[in-house]
C-alpha cells in the first residue's frame, strides 16, 4: 500500500499516523519548505507541491500510490483535478481508493435543525461552494475510473495542540453568545481512524465525519476552563463582538450534523463528545500536543 497525502496539514498527520504500518509506505505535500523536516520526522516520505506544477518526484512516487487522499483547499478550482484531468487519465495506474477532505460548511445553514448526508447543499460562503464543486469532480473521476472515491465532510477539528485548553492558556478564549447556536465537532484522530476505515472497506460516496454532541461553542470553554481550573472568559454577545469577517461567517450557519451513516457502516468514534475527549486530552496532559 501506498498512501500519498496531498496537503498534509494537521488532518493529514492525522491520516498519515492511522495508515503508517508494516508494508504501508506513506508520503504526502506541503507548500512549505521548512514543513518538509516535520513530515519526514513523522516517518512521512515528504514533497513539496505549489497547487500549480507538480516537481519530478512527486511525479515518479504517484507512479505505485494506491490511496490518494486530497487535503488541500480547492481556491477558485480544485489543484488536483486540474492536473490529473477531467476523466483522471492522469491518475495513479493501481489507485484503489480516493479519498477527500471537505467541510460541513457545504449544507449551509438550516436553522438548527439535524441534518444527513442526503440534505440539500445550499452553502452560503465562497468557499464552501468552491468545497462543493470539488466533491463532485472528485465523485465523478472515481465513477470514470472505477475507483472507491469517498467525501469526508468535516466539522470543527480539534486536537493536541488546537483545542480550548490552548485558546484559555494564550487568553485568546472568547465566550461568544449566540442565542440557539450550535456546532458539530471532531477530533483530529477520529479523521485519520476515519480515513483509514473508509479506505480499508473500499467505502466511497458521502460521509459526515462529526461527533454525536453537536452544542453552543461557549459550552466547550466553559467545561475546559471547569477542567483547568480556571475562571472561564466573560461573556460577549455575539452582535457587538468584534470579529473577522471568516470568524462572523461560522455564525452564520446553525444545524446538527449526523454521524449515523458512517456508524452505520460499521465505524466506532474514539472520542464521541468534547466532554470526554477533553477530559482525555486534559488527563493525559497531550493537549499542548
Amino acid at each position: 500500500m501506498h498512501v500519498m497525502i496531498f496537503g498534509c496539514g494537521y488532518s493529514g498527520m492525522a491520516i498519515a499516523k492511522a495508515f503508517a504500518g508494516e508494508n504501508v509506505r506513506v508520503s504526502g505535500t506541503t507548500r512549505s519548505a521548512e514543513k518538509i523536516e516535520a513530515l519526514r520526522r513523522a516517518g512521512i516520505e515528504a514533497f513539496l507541491f505549489d497547487g500549480e506544477t507538480m516537481e519530478d518526484r512527486l511525479v515518479e512516487a504517484l507512479a505505485d500510490v494506491t490511496h490518494l487522499v486530497q487535503s488541500i483547499a480547492p481556491g477558485k478550482a480544485d489543484p488536483l483535478l486540474r492536473l490529473f484531468g477531467e476523466n483522471g487519465a492522469s491518475l495513479p495506474p493501481g489507485l484503489e481508493w480516493i479519498g477527500y477532505l471537505s467541510t460541513v460548511g457545504v449544507y449551509g445553514d438550516h436553522k438548527g435543525a439535524w441534518i444527513d448526508e442526503e440534505t440539500p447543499c445550499v452553502p452560503v460562503s465562497g468557499r464552501s461552494k468552491e468545497r462543493l464543486e470539488a466533491e463532485e469532480g472528485w465523485l465523478a473521476m472515481g465513477r470514470e475510473r472505477g475507483v472507491p472515491a469517498a467525501v469526508l465532510r468535516l466539522s470543527g477539528i480539534y486536537g493536541p495542540g488546537r483545542n480550548a485548553f490552548c485558546n484559555l492558556e494564550k487568553g485568546t478564549a472568547r465566550r461568544l453568545i449566540k442565542k440557539d447556536q450550535v456546532f458539530n465537532r471532531i477530533r483530529v484522530e477520529d479523521i485519520g481512524a476515519a480515513t483509514r476505515f473508509l479506505s480499508d472497506q473500499r467505502l466511497g460516496g458521502i460521509y459526515n465525519i462529526t461527533d454525536d454532541r453537536p452544542g453552543p461553542p461557549q459550552d466547550v470553554i466553559v467545561e475546559a476552563a471547569r477542567l483547568m481550573g480556571v475562571e472561564p472568559p466573560p461573556e460577549q454577545a455575539f452582535e457587538t463582538a468584534e470579529l473577522t469577517p471568516m470568524a462572523r461567517s461560522f455564525y452564520g450557519e446553525n444545524k446538527r450534523v449526523s454521524n449515523a451513516k458512517l456508524k452505520a457502516a460499521g465505524f466506532e468514534f474514539s472520542f464521541p463528545n468534547y466532554p470526554m475527549s477533553l477530559a482525555q486530552l486534559w488527563q493525559d496532559g497531550c493537549w499542548r500536543g
